[in-house]
């Protein structure tokens, strides 16, 4: 049975923050909002436990796990190395959503590494996440706390549909902020590669440290996680469109319904009176969609849609990250 404790985001209760913190000195499993996403933690130092993750979320043994910490001292048990650029990066995004991939100590469990001799690492903003780590005294390793290859959750009770009766806790603190996945840089490399966009841009990045590359090398993305196996994807067939017009979208839309229920999302507001047919609509933001796009896919799967249309944005700026997301969704060949 997974127990959910309901906590204050703002000012969390210290009594419930301790039993999760006794459940990750134990080894157990702990669901907790972060900024991004609501993250499934283990003690990173304890092989059994982080190999609990694996299992809970059947996820692949080479997708590795990022680290989170609670300040800098921390990251000395994580990483064997912290350049001067590292530093600078932690001085401006850190609490926040930016993965650093750095040299991996070896005090970290092996399995959170994927065998690799490098390790990812994040320091969340989020209250409870934060004073969750604190009071287990460990780095906690979590990737998102869903089935592996679902969409993301940005919600404690998504975190039940899909883990329940699979992990020991759950923190409810309400939805998360940002809605998708922090930026992971590869600090490993000159210059500094990106190997997931997200919300804090290669822009910001570029400002604060000098040039930084996108990669898409297969050898560099084995660092990170979330890139190579298939990822927040809903159970129905998912198809974006980046470029068209409302009026062409209406089309397709149309004439998929006439092999079954279809979902929408997007920012056009399209009129088709079709009880087979449901729609969220979002703002034309990098924002609204970052914030609500994986609570859309999973309402639109429970209302039975065959085919989910997205309708894209800009991707520039957070919109990289955003649209990033949705060409995963929409792949059929990952």
């Amino acid at each position: 049975m997974t127990f959910v404790l309901k906590l204050d985001a703002q000012h969390p209760q210290p009594e419930l923050i301790e039993q999760a913190a006794s459940v990750i000195r134990q080894g157990g499993l702990v669901a907790f909002p972060t900024e991004t996403v609501y993250g499934l933690g283990a003690d990173a130092m304890n092989e059994l436990a982080v190999q609990r993750i694996f299992e809970a979320k059947g996820r692949p043994a080479d997708n590795p796990l990022i680290v989170h910490v609670c300040d800098r001292a921390m990251l000395d048990l994580v990483a064997s190395e912290v350049g001067a650029k590292a530093e600078a990066l932690i001085a401006a995004y850190w609490p926040g959503p930016l993965t650093l991939v750095l040299k991996r100590s070896q005090r970290i469990a092996a399995s959170v590494s994927a065998g690799l001799s490098t390790v990812a690492v994040r320091m969340p903003r989020n209250q409870i996440a934060s004073e969750l780590i604190r009071r287990a005294a460990t780095p906690i390793a979590a990737p998102s706390a869903n089935r592996s290859g679902r969409p993301s959750p940005t919600t404690a009770a998504h975190v039940t549909s899909d883990l329940d009766g699979r992990i020991d806790m759950i923190l409810d603190g309400g939805e998360t902020i940002i809605g998708i996945e922090s930026t992971v840089l590869d600090m490993t490399s000159e210059p500094p590669a990106i190997l997931r966009p997200g919300w804090v841009t290669r822009e910001q990045l570029t400002e604060a440290i000098g040039p930084v590359q996108l990669t898409k090398a297969a050898e560099a993305l084995k660092r990170s996680p979330g890139v190579r196996h298939k990822h927040y994807s809903p159970r129905a067939q998912v198809v974006l469109v980046e470029h068209d017009s409302a009026a062409s979208i209406h089309q397709l839309c149309s004439e998929l319904l006439k092999e079954g229920p279809v979902g929408f999302i997007g920012h056009s507001r399209l009129e088709i009176d079709d009880p087979a047919f449901n729609l969220v609509i979002l703002e034309n933001s990098a924002e609204d969609y970052a914030r609500s796009i994986y609570a859309a896919l999973r309402k639109l799967d429970e209302q039975g849609a065959r085919v989910i249309v997205i309708e894209g944005i800009n991707d520039e700026g957070e919109g990289a990250a955003v649209m990033d997301r949705l060409r995963r969704s929409a792949a059929d060949d990952q």
